[in-house]
């Protein structure tokens, strides 16, 4: 039997977040994603990521307060996520990173949905990992991690 089921791409991620307007100010200014849609009674911004989306969830909000305690150090709701973007100058990239103070993790050579290709992390405002990939310099599998 068939499976039903086949995944397109990434349709939306949702981090909680502390401070909402911080978040978007990431989200938008730095990363150049933009705001599609708010549910004020909910606590929840969508932005637009190409063609999926990031929804943050305000902690104070009905959503955010059915999450139970807010991620830390020692616990977080989510590892990373990965934001596909159309070109990766690296120097451009920590330029414009550093501008917003913006703290650059690790970056390198990293498999992805594409193939292999150059990423790089760093870290929105609650701590969340985001990692940058840009477009893959050797399609298909990448050897083990």
């Amino acid at each position: 039997m068939r499976n039903p089921i086949r995944v397109r791409g990434l349709d939306h991620v949702v981090l909680r977040v502390a401070d909402m307007e911080r978040a978007v100010r990431f989200y938008c200014d730095v990363l150049g994603l933009s705001v599609e849609y708010r549910n004020e009674p909910l606590g929840l911004v969508h932005i637009r990521a190409g063609s999926a989306q990031i929804d943050l969830v305000d902690l104070a909000g009905k959503l955010g307060r059915q999450g139970g305690r807010p991620p830390a150090a020692e616990g977080r709701n989510v590892d990373h996520f990965c934001v596909r973007i159309e070109a990766f100058d690296t120097d451009a990239l920590t330029a414009h990173l550093a501008r917003h103070g913006v703290k650059i993790g690790e970056a390198g050579s990293r498999f992805g949905a594409d193939g292999t290709g150059p990423s790089l992390y760093v870290a929105d405002p609650d701590g969340n990992t985001v990692e940058l990939k840009g477009p893959p310099t050797h399609p298909g599998p990448a050897a083990p991690r």
